[in-house]
């Protein structure tokens, strides 16, 4: 799994939906997550500062990323907009047929 910066995550995630437009899944995971080198990083409230680790695969290749509190809105953001430009391809979801609705009972006058 390669660890990249925002930009070059945003990138690769493009080529991935790209590749797969046609046939094939793109998962994307987000989680807080505790790095060793940056665990205990304090802001300046003393509370401590979790990253969130952006991970991305369709199943042959993987790609992740570590956001920091700062950089996140920025991230989701340009994310949302990768999310729009390739929403396109979805399938039609499937309806199911409602029940026949029952005919109102007649009243007497």
């Amino acid at each position: 799994m390669v660890l990249l910066d925002a930009d070059p995550f945003l990138n690769e995630l493009t080529k991935l939906y790209e590749h797969n437009r046609d046939s094939g899944t793109v998962w994307v995971t987000l989680k807080r997550s505790t790095l060793k080198p940056h665990a205990k990083r304090k802001s300046e409230d003393g509370a401590e500062a979790y990253r969130c680790l952006v991970r991305a695969t369709d199943g042959k290749k993987k790609i992740s990323a570590s956001l920091t509190p700062k950089d996140h809105h920025r991230f989701q953001m340009a994310y949302a907009t990768v999310l729009k430009a390739h929403m396109d391809s979805l399938k039609k979801r499937e309806k199911k047929d409602k029940k026949e609705k029952k005919p109102a009972p007649a009243t007497k006058s």
